[in-house]
């Protein structure tokens, strides 16, 4: 076979042709809502027009550090489990649930804290039961950790100073050769 004949080479630019097209709703998406965090919503300010577009900048950055934060916190510090599909291949229910249990980690805080993380502070819980409203999370907490504690599972839990520090040690490490 010649290079161009290459059946893997061929079903790698398919992929790649897939997944460009799979970009375009994205793009457009990011386009319709740039030109209106960044254009539309300043421009009709008029005088305060770059007043807008600051405080708009400002808020996004605020939102993606704060999310990527929470997301991470919840998914990666130490202790935290990853699985391969092979893994997940033909898991009973209870595997599900202990895959879930050690794939995920909470945040400690208080109601303000769980609020502002929309309830994402409790991930453990939300990996367990993903069709529970949010706001629930903090009300089975107790009984969710009452269970780890009785079959000797492991509740990661911990403060945000904690849990972030965590995934970023973990990071530094996994970057390092």
């Amino acid at each position: 076979l010649s290079g161009d004949d290459d059946p893997e080479r061929l079903s790698g630019g398919e992929a790649r042709r897939d997944a460009v097209r799979g970009l375009g709703p994205i793009g457009r998406k990011l386009g319709a809502q740039s030109l209106k965090d960044y254009v539309l919503f300043p421009v009709l300010t008029g005088p305060s027009a770059v007043l807008t577009l600051a405080a708009n900048a400002t808020a996004n950055l605020a939102r993606n550090v704060w999310a990527f934060t929470i997301i991470f916190c919840g998914h990666f510090p130490d202790g935290v489990a990853t699985f391969t599909e092979e893994e997940a291949e033909g898991e009973t229910r209870g595997g599900w649930y202990l895959r879930q249990l050690l794939g995920s980690a909470n945040i400690d805080g208080g109601p303000t804290f769980d609020l502002f993380a929309g309830n994402l502070s409790y991930q453990i819980e939300h990996h367990l039961f993903p069709d529970l409203p949010a706001h629930r999370y903090r009300e089975i907490s107790g009984e969710v950790r009452e269970i780890c504690e009785r079959y000797a599972l492991p509740y990661n839990s911990g403060s945000l100073t904690q849990q972030f520090g965590s995934v970023v040690r973990k990071i530094v490490r996994l970057a390092l050769p």
